[in-house]
Formats: structure tokens, sequence, C-alpha cells
């Protein structure tokens, strides 16, 4: 996935790069959590010469991170909060917003809060109205990332929220990585973001599947690696045809969940002639034969995305 600029609907995707990017002007920000995202972050800024105050509620990490990169470190978050216009959140889920945010949340007024946390989208519009109770404005976040290197070609953020108030706020985050602005809705960013994580997820299982049933087999991991590389540069045709199926109901052929079937037997007896966890292969299996059943009693085939929309 690399960004670009996108016509989605009525929506256009607004995509930037840091590359050669200087800022015109010294901005400032506050970064409120410092995880190993959060510093990524913090380092982020300074290396493109924007002015950071940051806090923690570990003082001494926010403390010894500030002095790393010549960052301020706030004595209180209510210093930190009246520090600068613009808070970027960098926390584990939206409930430690509020427990953070709760007690000085008497001084949001007038400032724009982006938390580039992850939680589900419903939880980001629910954040976005408690930030704006409080006179503030709000953007959610959700940061596509390898890992915490925000630096990574593949690397950008997802934006929702009001268009103006990304519009205001865009140049001085331009640093974190490159932006893709998706619409109004608050909880857009998450609905993307989570959609992707529930792709990256089963892959990482899957990928230690694989690479345990190469090892217990006998074999070198590291000779399997270019095969697997390999092997994803099909990945993006699958997902176009996909895509389109999906759109008419998903792909659904009798013969087809049948092979699906046998050839997650497979996977999972090659795991486990070797000893290796084939729970993840037999959840696959599950849903293949669930689309076999329901293609039986419906007497027409049902795919495995209807199954998963709940039709």
């Amino acid at each position: 996935m690399r960004p670009g600029t996108i016509e989605s609907g009525a929506e256009n995707i607004h995509s930037q790069t840091t590359k050669g990017h200087t800022m015109s002007q010294q901005q400032s920000v506050t970064v409120v959590g410092l995880g190993p995202m959060g510093q990524a972050m913090v380092r982020a800024f300074r290396k493109a010469g924007v002015e950071v105050t940051v806090w923690n509620r570990s003082a001494d990490k926010a403390a010894a991170r500030a002095a790393e990169v010549g960052a301020t470190h706030a004595g209180s978050l209510a210093e930190a909060i009246e520090a600068n216009s613009l808070i970027v959140l960098s926390l584990t889920h939206y409930a430690a917003m509020y427990d953070v945010l709760g007690p000085v949340s008497d001084r949001l007024d007038g400032k724009t809060v982006a938390n580039l946390s992850s939680d589900s989208p419903e939880q980001a519009r629910k954040g976005g109205a408690w930030v704006r109770s409080h006179g503030a404005e709000f953007l959610s976040g959700g940061v596509m990332s390898a890992g915490d290197n925000i630096e990574h070609p593949a690397s950008y953020i997802f934006y929702s929220g009001p268009r103006e108030v990304f519009d205001a706020h865009a140049a001085v985050l331009l640093p974190l990585s490159p932006q893709e602005y998706l619409g109004v809705d608050d909880g857009l960013a998450q609905v993307f973001y989570q959609g992707l994580l529930t792709i990256f997820h089963p892959w990482l299982l899957a990928f230690d599947q694989a690479t345990a049933m190469i090892e217990r087999s006998g074999h070198d991991i590291a000779q399997f690696l270019p095969y697997a590389v390999r092997s994803n540069a099909a990945f993006p045709f699958f997902m176009e045809q996909f895509t389109e199926a999906n759109k008419n109901g998903g792909f659904a052929d009798p013969a087809a969940l049948r092979m699906m079937d046998a050839g997650a037997q497979h996977i999972i007896d090659a795991s486990a002639e070797v000893g290796v966890d084939a729970t993840f292969s037999q959840v696959s299996q599950s849903f293949w034969r669930k689309a076999i059943a329901a293609s039986e009693t419906a007497g027409k085939a049902v795919s495995t995305y209807e199954l998963m929309r709940g039709e």
C-alpha cells in the first residue's frame, strides 16, 4: 500500500509526502504519551524543526526522552496543554484519553486534539464528541507503519474529522508520515485502520505457522523466505478480484469451497506431522465448511463474505 491521491466517491483522499519537506516557519505541538510510537513521533517532529512539549504519566520517562531529542518536558499535563494549540495523543486506547485529559478538560477550550491512538470507530466518534463538548476541535488518526518506524517508505497516517480542521494542522502534522485524509466521519480513520489490521494480524499468525512448519521439518527458514516474498506479489491481484466479487455478494462456487476445505486439511496435516499448532488453519477451514453447509441448505452457493456479513 502506497500513499497517493485517490478519488473515492465524493471524497478526495489527500496525500502528501515528507521528502524534501522544510518548515516555512517555526511551529509547535504537544505530544501526550511516550510509548514507542509517541517517542517516534517526537523524534520526527524535532527532526523537522517543530518545537515539541511532551508529557507522560511516567514523569521520569518523559524527562529522559525530552532530553534525548531536545523537546520540552512539561512539569504537569496542564502545563503541556497550555503550551500549544495542537495536542497529539499517542495512547493505548481512547479510554486512556479520558483518564489523561479528564482532570484538565477545562483547559481544552480553543485547542485541537489529534488522537492518533488505536480503538474502534465508534470509540473514536464518542471521543470526538467528548473533546468538542469541552470546546476543542478533534481529529482522529490511524498510524499505518512498520512497527514504530514511521519513516519507513510504506508508513502513512489515516486522518478523519472536519476537513477544515485537518487542513489547518496538516503542515505541522506532516513530519509524522505521509497523510491520507478520508472524510468528515470521526470514525472513518479507524474503520480503514482496523480494516488493514484485520488483514495484518492473520498474516502474522500464518507466517509464524508456516515458518514453524518449515523449521520443524528440518529445513532452513531463510531458504523459504524468498518464496514467501515472491508469493506476496500475487496478493494485489486477489484483492482486486475479491473486491469486485464482494461488491456483488462475494465469490462463491461449490467446487472452489470444497477445494479450499481440502486445502486447509492438507495444511493442518502438514503442521500436525511435525508438531506445529494448526489452530489458525482449523479456524480457516471452519469458514469454508460453514459456507459449504450454508450453500447446501440454501440450494445455491453462499460465500464466506456473506457469512461474515451476517447474511
